[in-house]
């Protein structure tokens, strides 16, 4: 994988999780890759899908703002913002750094640290 082609797999990842995609997120998955989130690890391209599905589904609008990617080899070290609001109607924001790795095209592993203590930017700025 080119950095172009590793670049526009986390712009596609961000664009189904905005599209509350839970499918279109899990497809850039390998079959057995891994998504590990604080407190949680989810095997599986199916697992991915059943728990991004049912997450992003408590949600009315999600925002992402990728602040950088930075490609070494088939790896990524991503930093972006996410809001989104709950059907709820409570907020939840947050400061991600993903590492990404890639397989023959598809993420093995995912895994996201994330700050919701920080606010980096205000929240308006966020498109």
């Amino acid at each position: 994988m080119t950095p172009a082609e590793i670049r526009d797999r986390i712009h596609q990842a961000a664009a189904a999780c905005i599209a509350q995609d839970g499918q279109a997120f899990a497809a850039l998955f390998h079959p057995h890759g891994e998504l590990i989130l604080p407190g949680s690890r989810i095997v599986g391209k199916e697992a991915i899908e059943q728990v991004t599905t049912k997450y992003l589904g408590t949600c009315e609008n999600i925002k992402i703002q990728i602040q950088r990617v930075i490609v070494e080899g088939l790896q990524a070290v991503v930093e972006w913002l996410w809001l989104d609001e709950k059907k709820s109607g409570q907020f939840s924001y947050a400061e991600n750094a993903i590492v990404v790795d890639f397989k023959a095209g598809l993420i093995v592993r995912w895994r996201e640290y994330t700050d919701t203590k920080t606010q980096f930017c205000p929240l308006e700025n966020i498109s």
